[in-house]
């Protein structure tokens, strides 16, 4: 029985992430693009959570935290890229 809920909830995490990806692919503006890439990068944590459930392993905790590192800096460089149009500042020697 929750084998089969968690099947089913792996089934809807990838509908989801195929939504977002449109949402990538077609969205009107930036700020809903990156939206998009941070919900498809908590929907990929979640689906690895669940086969990791699923396998009945541990072997897949170290790449969820690192997904989800890369998922945080990933949102946080491509939304300060939208408000100042550069990631990284550098001072001038004026």
């Amino acid at each position: 029985m929750i084998e089969n809920v968690l099947l089913l909830a792996l089934a809807l995490f990838s509908v989801s992430i195929a939504l977002s990806l449109y949402r990538v692919i077609r969205g009107p503006s930036m700020p809903d693009r990156a939206i998009a890439l941070d919900t498809i990068g908590i929907n990929l944590l979640s689906s690895i959570a669940i086969v990791s459930i699923v396998l009945q392993t541990k072997a897949y905790l170290e790449a969820i935290l690192i997904l989800g590192i890369l998922a945080f800096i990933g949102t946080i460089a491509f939304t300060k890229y939208i408000e100042r149009g550069v990631i990284v500042e550098r001072k001038s020697n004026d």
